[in-house]
């Protein structure tokens, strides 16, 4: 039966069918081969009553905040004001490239967005300050990977769905985590400068006297997460109120820029639909394979096995790491999660693992996932924003020492889950 399901998937992906259209038609081709297609006969029920799970309306709400904020010229502000306060430290803008896209990440839930937006504003000071392309180019899609891990994030949300979790527990969970992965991003940075000194760009010239004058360009954003996360915390909303609430504050803070037009509403609802059909076309195909392995007993198989080899849950779980960042060099990490998350996380809770500690641990995997080649999608997104073209071995090569801060922090929660676990249990326990 795993032989069958890995040959279904694996062709299915080679032959670079669409990740929904996979999940599927491995769904379908597992129900007719293994109970005679009864369960593709409850499909039509099975969707609507997941597709109409209210904690998914907080999905196009986080894309549209992000999509407002992006067309709203918030980034912009934002980038010049980190720049005031940052560029000093060795590796100049690229720690104002790390800043931007930690601030970015805690009002739009998505990394794609995050490095899309940041790197936009961001590109044109590699020639104008002279710094090391490769790295700097790194730094962005490094930086991006932050928008899954810093609250609000759509995939802890998702992972919440599909596990059954507390919502509010991941996002406080993922509060440190996040900050800790910021920072030593900006060690690498530090690192790399110091030990190659012409890694390093030109520098800003500033003072305090402008540092404070830009303070108010850093309000918006957080207005945004103290409005969306804050709002959660103070028990007067939901995870999905307060992604509504963040929309509102969004246009608001668009409107007092001046840059609430038709035409730009109509780019962020644009953006929004394509963004949310694709996710939740996913999720829904996704639901279902959970759906109809949870039938073939695939799961307890898998358990079964897992008893039998003797390992101790360390052993395993680094077993289980090792398995994410190879698979997370081969395929997008939103699909990895939905046809991965359903088989591993029974193990995981069997182990004696806390499920919230496991959602951190899984979204950092995701994050390596970004920036590994050949299907980091964040590398793709820095990419696409070069002016000029250039070899995508450079933003691939560039990303490459990010990593090991990423390395880092898995071994951190390894070897210190309070990291992740603290603050949840500080509120909620």
């Amino acid at each position: 039966m795993p032989f069958v399901i890995l040959s279904i998937l694996m062709a299915l992906i080679v032959a670079a069918v669409p990740v929904a259209a996979v999940l599927g038609i491995l769904s379908l081709s597992l129900d007719e081969l293994f109970m005679r297609g009864r369960r593709s006969l409850m499909l039509g029920d099975f969707v609507w009553e997941q597709s109409i799970e209210y904690i998914l309306v907080a999905i196009p709400m986080f894309i549209l905040l992000g999509e407002i904020m992006l067309r709203a010229g918030i980034a912009l502000r934002m980038y010049n004001a980190v720049i005031q306060w940052l560029s000093w430290l060795p590796g100049g803008l690229m720690h104002a490239n790390i800043g931007s896209c930690a601030i970015f990440a805690a009002s739009s839930g998505s990394s794609v967005a995050t490095a899309a937006t940041v790197g936009t504003v961001a590109y044109p000071e590699i020639e104008k300050r002279n710094y090391n392309e490769r790295l700097f180019l790194g730094s962005l899609a490094a930086g991006g990977t932050l928008g899954i891990l810093v609250p609000p994030s759509i995939n802890l949300i998702i992972y919440g769905l599909l596990t059954d979790t507390s919502v509010p527990e991941l996002y406080l969970a993922g509060i440190f985590p996040g900050i800790a992965l910021a920072l030593l991003f900006m060690g690498v940075i530090a690192v790399a400068c110091l030990w190659r000194p012409s890694f390093d760009g030109n520098k800003v010239e500033t003072t305090w006297e402008s540092r404070i004058k830009v303070l108010p360009d850093l309000l918006p954003p957080v207005l945004l997460f103290m409005a969306v996360v804050g709002s959660i915390y103070a028990g007067i909303a939901t995870p999905t109120e307060a992604a509504s609430i963040g929309v509102c504050f969004a246009l608001i803070i668009a409107a007092w820029n001046k840059a609430l037009t038709l035409e730009m509403l109509k780019e962020a609802f644009e953006g929004t639909m394509r963004s949310t059909a694709m996710i939740m076309l996913i999720i829904l195909a996704a639901v279902f394979l959970n759906f109809v392995l949870g039938f073939m007993g695939v799961t307890q198989a898998i358990l079964e096995a897992i008893k039998e080899l003797g390992w101790t849950p360390m052993q395993t779980m680094i077993v289980i790491i090792c398995f994410y960042l190879l698979l997370g060099m081969f395929m997008e990490t939103l699909s990895m999660m939905l046809t991965t998350i359903p088989v591993v996380f029974p193990i995981v809770v069997y182990l004696g693992f806390d499920p919230v500690w496991f959602g951190i641990m899984i979204t950092v995997l995701m994050e390596a996932a970004l920036i590994t080649p050949p299907i980091g999608i964040n590398l793709y997104v820095v990419h696409g924003i070069r002016a000029r073209g250039g070899n995508f071995n450079d933003v691939s090569y560039g990303a490459m020492p990010f990593l090991f801060g990423m390395f880092f922090l898995i071994a951190f929660l390894l070897i210190f889950p309070d990291l992740a676990l603290w603050l949840p249990q500080l509120v909620y326990h």
